[in-house]
């Protein structure tokens, strides 16, 4: 059986959300992050730097949300086009755009809006990752006018990357302006899985 190694409100709940989409048997641990957990020699062994997720398939461990999101949807055949269809560069394009592109300005809005303890906080920090996110935001807006999910009408595994960082910056307020995102961040949540996803998070 597959298990997935998470904390709520992580890059795991991404992964936790393509099993119930996939609706395969997995074993979900949770990793408590302010405890230490996550240092403790024995999860090292499992996640080099200590961090979340993990994925461990048999005797295959694997680390990084998205390419846990890709090997899965591979693995199932589901959630991904053939290897050989014209969309399979598209489907990398937007699971790389996702953590390379999308994520690393939010995280900015979020360290120095949030996370970070008042006297931490750099404003000029968060405004670029929101200037950064309204240049992603500009992008997406556009993409999805035509589309209801990321590669058209079809769901992907890359919704569960795009997908979770649009509803993440809706959370952080991000998204007035942008009825399109809105509008698909309101029907990535109404899915069944997503919903099975929020009442047991990783």
């Amino acid at each position: 059986m597959l298990t997935l190694y998470g904390s709520p409100k992580t890059r795991s709940s991404r992964v936790q959300w393509l099993l119930e989409e996939l609706g395969v048997p997995y074993e979900l641990k949770n990793i408590d992050l302010k405890t230490g957990d996550s240092k403790s020699p024995d999860y090292l062994k499992i996640h080099p730097h200590g961090a979340v997720p993990a994925l461990v398939d048999g005797d295959k461990c694997l680390i990084e949300s998205a390419a846990l999101c890709a090997y899965l949807a591979d693995k199932y055949g589901k959630f991904s086009p053939r290897v050989d269809s014209a969309e399979r560069g598209d489907y990398y394009q937007w699971l790389f755009y996702g953590v390379a592109t999308l994520e690393p300005p939010l995280m900015k809005v979020f360290m120095h809006t949030a996370r970070y303890p008042e006297d931490k906080r750099v404003p000029a920090i968060a405004e670029e990752g929101k200037q950064g996110f309204q240049s992603c935001a500009t992008v997406l807006e556009d993409h999805l006018r035509t589309r209801n999910y990321i590669l058209g009408k079809d769901f992907t595994a890359a919704d569960c990357v795009v997908g979770s960082l649009l509803a993440f910056a809706k959370n952080l307020g991000l998204t007035n302006g942008y009825p399109t995102i809105e509008a698909y961040v309101a029907r990535i949540k109404s899915r069944p899985a997503f919903q099975r996803m929020i009442a047991t998070p990783a």
